[in-house]
C-alpha cells in the first residue's frame, strides 16, 4: 500500500469516470479498481491522503506520474478562470480532474474503440480485449495485450470482441507500432501537428482519436479534443474562442468544459 499525503484537486469520480480512461471501476465502498502499467490496483482518498491499494513503495513515482500528483493544478485553475466566466464556473465545478499519464499504445486503442461508441460499450470491448489477449494477473484481472501480441491478430480474430469496424484499426495500429512505422516516443516530444500527423498514419485515426491520444496517453496538455458535446459546447459556450485561445493547458480546460457540458444538458436549452 502507497500513501500521499496532502494531496487537492483530486476527486477520483471526476477523473477516472470523466472520458479520459475506461479501465477504472467504481467499487460498493466508494473505492476504484482499477488496472494500468500492469499493475492492478485499488484506490481511495480519504480526506487529503490518497491511497493506493495494491501497490509497493517501489512503484511510488510511477502512480505518482501516473495521478499527475506533482502539477499544481489550483495554478492552472486560476489561470483558465481569467480567459472565460463560464470557464471559470466549469473549472470549479470540474476541480477535481487531473489527467492521467497513461501507457500511450493503450491509450491508441481505446480511443480508437471509442469512436462512436458510449462509455459502457467502450468499457465491455476494452474488458474482452484485455481478457482475450492480455495476460492475466494474480488477482484475476487481466494486463493491456502489447502492440506486438496484437499484431499477429487479424480483424476477425478481434471479431469475438464485437467491435465492429474499429477491429481493423487496432490491428492497423498494433502492426504500425510493433513495426517502428509509428513512433510514439515521438510524439510526445515531436510539434504537435507533427505528433498528430504520425498517429493519423493509423487507418482510422483522424484528428479527435489523435488528439485523445496525445492529451490522455501522452499528456499534450495541449491537445484539445473535439467530439460533439466539445463542439456544441464551443459553438454555445464559447463563441468566436478556437482551442488556441485556451493556451498552454488547453487539455485541462477541454477537460473541465466537457465535464461540466455532460453534467449540465441544461445549459444549452437557455443559451
Amino acid at each position: 500500500m502507497i500513501c500521499f499525503e496532502n494531496i487537492t484537486d483530486l476527486d477520483l469520480a471526476q477523473t477516472l469516470d470523466c472520458g479520459q480512461c475506461f479501465r477504472w471501476t467504481e467499487q460498493p465502498d466508494g473505492t476504484f479498481a482499477g488496472v494500468a502499467f500492469g499493475k492492478s490496483v485499488r484506490v481511495q482518498m480519504n480526506d487529503s491522503v490518497f491511497v493506493i491499494d495494491g501497490a509497493e513503495e517501489a512503484e511510488r513515482s510511477l502512480w505518482q506520474r501516473y495521478f499527475d500528483l506533482d502539477c499544481d493544478y489550483a495554478a492552472i485553475r486560476s489561470s483558465l478562470s481569467s480567459l472565460h466566466p463560464i470557464l471559470k464556473e466549469a473549472s470549479e465545478y470540474a476541480s477535481g480532474i487531473r489527467i492521467l499519464r497513461q501507457e500511450p499504445f493503450e491509450a491508441l486503442c481505446t480511443f480508437i474503440i471509442s469512436q462512436n461508441n458510449n462509455i459502457p460499450r467502450i468499457k465491455g470491448i476494452v474488458s474482452r480485449l484485455c481478457e482475450s489477449f492480455g495476460e492475466k494477473l494474480p488477482d484475476g484481472n487481466y494486463t493491456f495485450p502489447s502492440a506486438e501480441r496484437l499484431s499477429a491478430l487479424s480483424a476477425g480474430d478481434l471479431a469475438p470482441l464485437r467491435a465492429g469496424f474499429r477491429a481493423r484499426y487496432i490491428i492497423d495500429a498494433a502492426k504500425k507500432v510493433s513495426s517502428g512505422e509509428v513512433d510514439l516516443s515521438f510524439c510526445e516530444t515531436a510539434d504537435y501537428e507533427q505528433a498528430r500527423a504520425e498517429l493519423m498514419k493509423i487507418v482510422g485515426v483522424g484528428v479527435k482519436v489523435a488528439d485523445c491520444t496525445l492529451l490522455f496517453g501522452m499528456h499534450r496538455v495541449d491537445a484539445f479534443p473535439m467530439d460533439v458535446w466539445m463542439k456544441r459546447a464551443m459553438e454555445q459556450l464559447f463563441p468566436g474562442m478556437s482551442p488556441g485561445d485556451f493556451g498552454d493547458y488547453a487539455g485541462v480546460a477541454q477537460q473541465y468544459i466537457f465535464h461540466f457540458s455532460r453534467q449540465h444538458p441544461e445549459i444549452f436549452k437557455s443559451v
